[in-house]
């Protein structure tokens, strides 16, 4: 096992005014992998500017420019983190939701759930053409 120690000592991370987290489980349960790159941009996004209820405001205009990213994309990531079941929308307010049991997998538009992939499945997904 690693031991970990504090690098920095004077730069350790503390939550201050704001509240924001992300489950360790996002990244081990296979959410992170399920979602394109701008999905992952807009939930970080809507992650940092969340209270702790994970509700936020913010409007299109103000997440686009921040995020850098088109109107278009916006609402793909937006609709698509919906389908997923991440965020609800009722067209002003955000609510980052608390995670499902498993992530959700869009296939060719039609969402389907899924456990955790082996390694074997993604190596024959990804080679699968051939």
């Amino acid at each position: 096992m690693i031991k970990k120690k504090i690098l920095v000592p004077n730069r350790i991370r503390r939550i201050e005014g704001g509240f924001s987290f992300i489950p360790h489980r996002f990244l081990t349960d296979g959410f992170l992998a399920s979602l394109s790159q701008t999905e992952i941009l807009l939930y970080l996004f809507l992650i940092i500017v969340s209270d702790r209820n994970g509700l936020s405001f913010y409007s299109y205009d103000v997440i686009c420019t921040s995020l850098q990213i088109t109107v278009d994309d916006y609402v793909e990531a937006r609709d698509a983190l919906i389908r997923k079941d991440l965020i609800v929308f009722d067209g002003t307010l955000f609510q980052v939701l608390d995670l499902p049991k498993e992530p959700i997998q869009e296939n060719a538009g039609k969402p389907q759930r899924h456990g955790r992939l082996k390694i074997k499945d993604l190596v024959e997904q990804s080679i699968g053409g051939i």
